[in-house]
């Protein structure tokens, strides 16, 4: 997913859509390898989870309650983060938030998640800075959720990666909003809906949070900051 194109300006075109090679591993690999320094911890009802790694300067504060914040510098080689706040198990809820993001270089803003039996890990992308899929991306069509905008469906499968239940083959599922906001509703449970009938079958909820990220691909570095609140 990481690269030097502004996805929207790739157009998304339908059927596949290729990824260079040589750019970091994704948030799963990221928060589940064995040289990951993850932190994930529940807060006031909440799940927190913060990653990073290599150089760079990243700030990712747990606020109180259901709100977070992030300010970042990535250097090069492989320097990244993500963080986000959200819920373990996560499932059908309305993601409702409010908040700023103002990204520079690689970056994305989604719900993320996954689940177990099957594996499959999940993006609900609303914003975005310069996005490229990491692994080939087949497009399954265009979903309208009432209310909440149009969002183009693609599948991509990652093999023998880092997953939550260590290194395996998994399927990933993306939405990704074709006209980008920040703030609003994510209603996860309408997106599984219309994934079940492109047959995109879901599995028993593991974790699900709010995600910011921004990384290094290639020379293209990432700044910005993101303060976001759930509900």
């Amino acid at each position: 997913m990481l690269g030097s194109f502004v996805l929207a300006a790739a157009t998304l075109i339908s059927g596949v859509v290729s990824a260079p090679s040589g750019f970091l591993p994704q948030l799963g690999e990221r928060l589940h390898s064995s040289g990951s320094n993850a932190i994930q911890a529940r807060q006031g009802g909440y799940f927190w989870s913060s990653w990073s790694e290599g150089g760079g300067t990243f700030r990712c504060q747990n606020g109180g309650g259901s709100s977070y914040s992030v300010t970042w510098q990535s250097s090069g080689g492989s320097s990244g983060f993500v963080c986000g706040k959200g819920w373990s198990p996560g499932g059908n809820r309305a993601v409702k938030y409010t908040g700023t993001y103002d990204p520079k270089g690689p970056s994305y803003l989604a719900v993320y998640g996954w689940t177990r039996n099957p594996l499959i890990e999940y993006y609900i992308m609303d914003a975005h800075g310069d996005l490229l899929p990491n692994e080939p991306w087949t497009a399954k069509g265009n979903i309208t959720i009432e209310g909440e905008g149009t969002y183009q469906v693609y599948t991509s499968t990652r093999v023998n990666k880092p997953s939550i239940v260590g290194t395996t083959t998994f399927q990933q599922y993306w939405s990704v909003r074709t006209e980008q906001r920040i703030g609003g509703t994510i209603t996860t449970g309408k997106h599984f809906e219309e994934w079940s009938k492109l047959g995109m079958r879901l599995g028993g909820h593991d974790y699900m949070i709010l995600a910011t990220e921004g990384y290094t691909s290639g020379s293209v570095t990432s700044n910005g900051t993101s303060s976001l609140t759930l509900g």
